[in-house]
């Protein structure tokens, strides 16, 4: 009775305060729809806390958010919520933490003072920062010299400091690494803080010996299975994030010696939390050297596996942390800190290209991306629901020229934004993907696109998808037809570049998909253009060329000559290399594996096909991270023979005055029975790729334009387009 009693009183308080959530249970509201505000008193969403780069600008604390601890997006336009020079002695700050003080309702954030630009040994101190509502912080400086002299009087850096609650003691305590000098080496450290967090009231004390008497840097703890978890990084290039496991806080800790990192690229900035109402935990950990962020999993915090494909961000943190916080605090965030155009870009529908919505704050205006075959009488984009946003379509129909919507964030004065669309088939993939294999599979009388599924930093996705269409300009999305780590047991990680090709063996049809993994060169088989493929159980190619030692083994490229039904495979990065398969298909003939010599412009992403007595070679010249990436060609008279360079020989290449940039790494489609041809290729996401810097390199889209022959054979330079082509018939 008493219990029923306090639930109805509970309710009645939500619905007067008008916090109940009226969301709708999917994750997209019609725009006709409109979010409320929800909260609840358990946490149920995500800030994450970082830093950017190695400039002074970059080193300030930014803010993200998540609703599921998986998919971030960035505060405040990616921009600074504390201004460093004002809290700091150095003008820079590096590695915030964060943390929830055990009242709930006050946070403690600490932070290196440091910039990057004064060298690795240059900074004496830590930022503590306090705040009541996530927005407004209070600052306070500490120079570990000054503070403590006789003991730290020659500290050379103190680095990435972290804050936890000590039950025992009673008090809070903030941990970071201390190197006393250049023949010292990092150790962790702890102090006691004030009670108004702006001091440290004593005197710092080793908290962990590592047996090996190495470096230790960047410490995170957290309490889980009864027992304190440490994790840290053992300094130097090679090494890794390592545990330290003990039933107190300050002393007992005993090293579990394995690395946990799931790459074997260099890591430092572990930071570990536990999803909300689940089991799993989450250690994430930057690839400084990579320019990349890692999310891995694990239930018991001793086994962790790399969950990069479920991870994205729209910005490109550096060493951070993430806290969980409530809906009304995310709330809180969002209203503070959100713009409109953070809410647009979330639109979705089945002919929309979401990457590449166009919204202009000043101007308030967006504009739509739709292919040409879509019904703007039925078109009606969904955005994702946030707590305490609201989006109403006030007047106007797509159909019949534009629509205007109110977009309400928080208490913020509404803003009135006009939308229209444009018709633009390119990209054809909804999403980021690179270095496009096309396909018509004669089984089928369908058209199969097989690309690198890119959108993750540092080219480290790890699975392979196909999307099918009838037209060219409708893809459907056929979804993962290759996990690396899962179906390919030998890698499990830089899945790129595939190609596939379709062959009728004793009339039945094969279809055998080559990629690239780890630098490796595999290859599955299926008997369907959509798989399921199986792996081969072994790398194909796992060497370079004898008298190769530079570049790479990756991108390859199938081809099957229509005189004489052999099939052959080229590959390489800063080397063409060829050789002619077995017909078993899932081997080479060694004794014609051959290098290629085009010309110094190659860099990789190798493309063959034939015409007319000619077979066309191309490839990638330049830095897929480059505007200039761009594609070349030269012919010969054999599948392996020597090449006639062309005095112009581009295929394609930027066309500035579209926003075009980045165009390569292409293959080509012929249509069944005509002289009728397609070049397909990535550029630069459209329109942010060029002010991206090195990570529109891996932020690419999928296109499709004309190809044409010139009456002399040559090739007609494609000029990229925006509109793409028109859907087949």
């Amino acid at each position: 009775m008493l219990s029923t009693l306090r639930k109805n009183l509970t309710l009645i308080y939500y619905i007067f305060f008008g916090f109940i959530s009226l969301q709708p249970a999917n994750a997209f509201q019609q725009a006709t729809n409109t979010s409320l505000v929800g909260t609840s008193p358990q946490t149920s969403a995500y800030l994450f806390v970082y830093f950017i780069g190695n400039k002074i600008d970059e080193e300030q604390i930014r803010f993200a958010l998540s609703d599921d601890g998986f998919n971030f997006k960035a505060l405040n336009n990616n921009q600074p919520v504390v201004n460093s020079k004002k809290i700091s002695f150095s003008g820079g700050v590096r590695d915030p933490h964060i943390l929830r003080c055990e009242n709930g309702k006050t946070f403690y954030m600490v932070a290196t003072d440091m910039v990057s630009s004064k060298g690795w040994a240059s900074n004496r101190g830590i930022v503590l920062l306090k705040s009541n509502d996530l927005i407004h912080w209070t600052s306070k400086a500490i120079n570990i010299p000054s503070a403590f002299p006789a003991a730290f009087g020659n500290v050379d850096r103190v680095w990435a400091p972290q804050t936890i609650y000590d039950p025992s003691a009673k008090k809070y305590m903030v941990y970071f690494s201390i190197r006393k000098g250049p023949k010292d080496y990092d150790k962790i450290y702890y102090s006691y803080v004030n009670k108004d967090f702006t001091a440290l009231t004593s005197s710092p004390k080793q908290l962990f010996f590592n047996p090996y008497k190495t470096a230790c840097i960047d410490g995170d703890i957290v309490f889980a299975f009864g027992k304190y978890h440490l994790f840290f990084k053992t300094e130097g290039h090679g090494n890794g994030i390592k545990e330290a496991v003990s039933d107190k806080l300050t002393d007992g800790w005993k090293l579990k010696d394995q690395y946990l990192q799931q790459t074997d690229k260099p890591v430092e900035g572990s930071g570990v939390f536990k999803l909300n109402h689940s089991n799993k935990w989450i250690l994430m950990y930057d690839m400084y050297t990579s320019g990349r962020y890692q999310f891995t999993q694990s239930t018991d915090l001793e086994n962790f596996k790399s969950i990069d494909q479920d991870v994205t961000m729209d910005f490109h943190p550096r060493h951070g942390t993430i806290m969980t916080i409530t809906a009304q605090e995310a709330l809180r965030l969002r209203n503070y800190w959100m713009t409109p155009d953070k809410i647009f870009t979330t639109a979705q529908a089945e002919t929309l290209k979401s990457k590449d919505i166009i919204v202009n704050i000043k101007n308030k205006t967006i504009i739509f991306p739709v292919t040409s075959t879509t019904d703007l009488k039925t078109f009606n984009p969904e955005f994702k629901a946030f707590e305490g946003i609201r989006i109403e379509k006030i007047k106007g129909e797509f159909s019949k020229g534009k629509v205007t919507y109110k977009i309400t964030i928080g208490d913020k004065k509404p803003e009135i934004y006009t939308a229209e669309t444009v018709i633009r088939n390119n990209p054809v993939l909804n999403g980021f993907y690179a270095d496009p294999e096309v396909l018509y599979a004669e089984k089928t009388g369908k058209y199969y696109i097989y690309p690198t599924s890119d959108g993750f930093t540092g080219w480290s996705g790890t699975f392979f998808k196909c999307f099918s269409s009838d037209n060219l300009v409708d893809w459907k999305d056929e979804g993962t037809i290759l996990q690396l780590g899962k179906d390919v047991t030998w890698a499990n990680r830089n899945a790129w570049a595939p190609c596939i090709v379709e062959k009728k063996i004793n009339g039945v049809f094969k279809y055998f998909f080559y990629f690239t993994a780890a630098q490796k060169i595999g290859v599955a088989v299926s008997d369907n253009p959509t798989g399921p493929f199986f792996d081969s159980g072994k790398p194909l190619i796992d060497q370079k060329p004898d008298g190769i030692s530079n570049g790479q083994t990756i991108d390859p490229d199938v081809f099957t000559d229509p005189q004489t039904g052999k099939s052959y495979l080229y590959w390489g990065n800063g080397f063409m290399a060829g050789a002619e398969l077995n017909d078993d298909m899932v081997s080479i003939k060694p004794e014609t594996e051959k290098i290629l010599h085009p010309d110094q412009t190659f860099r990789e992403g190798s493309y063959v096909i034939y015409r007319n007595g000619i077979y066309y070679f191309m490839w990638s010249d330049g830095d897929t991270r480059s505007e200039n990436y761009r594609v070349r060609y030269a012919t010969s008279t054999t599948p392996l023979g020597n090449f006639n360079i062309p005095k112009n020989n581009l295929v394609i290449a930027k066309n500035p005055k579209a926003g075009i940039y980045g165009t390569g790494h292409n293959s080509v489609l012929q249509i069944p029975g005509k002289d009728e041809w397609y070049l397909v290729y990535h550029r630069f996401n459209y329109p942010n790729g060029i002010t991206m810097g090195d990570a529109a390199g891996y932020n690419r889209e999928v296109c499709i334009d004309k190809m044409k022959f010139n009456t002399d054979g040559s090739i007609q330079q494609v000029i990229p387009t925006l509109k793409g082509i028109e859907p087949l018939k």
